[in-house]
């Protein structure tokens, strides 16, 4: 199956997150009361909700955000093989995901182009769907998998 994969249809990407808020007590009281009921079950009994906030709360994009999304792709210029490397990144999420999701619509829309990240889905591709849709933006048709099966 690999080897019917164009390498030229991929473009591979990785994504840098961290807590919305440095430390749980920063969190809005609302906001609080949610990560205790989100993590209640993964916690230990004798881990407070602050200190699992410490560990986990940069991998939950409800708790977290993007800083960063680095992407890769070859295309060919002048019969030419290139790698173009690319990392879109700043203090803000929505820009971020933006210039993120106009790459994806403007050279990876097509039926036959795919995403590739170590551990992508089950964590790069729904977090960013995920913050997409947080920050009020649209999904990108190669992220909205709504009615796809899971292989």
């Amino acid at each position: 199956m690999l080897e019917q994969i164009k390498i030229k249809n991929v473009l591979f990407l990785d994504i840098e997150t961290v807590p919305i808020k440095e430390a749980f007590e920063d969190l809005s009281a609302p906001f609080q009361k949610l990560w205790e009921e989100k993590t209640v079950w993964q916690r230990k009994d004798d881990v407070s909700p602050s200190d699992f906030y410490k560990l986990k709360a940069g991998v939950m994009a409800e708790f977290a955000k993007i800083i960063c999304i680095s992407v890769g792709y070859l295309f060919v210029e002048k019969g030419e093989n290139h790698f173009r490397i690319k990392s879109f990144y700043g203090d803000d999420e929505k820009q971020i995901i933006s210039d993120f999701n106009n790459l994806l619509n403007s050279k990876f829309s097509k039926r036959q182009h795919q995403l590739c990240a170590h551990n992508g889905k089950e964590f790069d591709f729904p977090f960013i769907a995920r913050r997409t849709l947080i920050t009020g933006l649209k999904l990108p048709k190669l992220l909205d998998i709504a009615g796809k099966k899971p292989w």
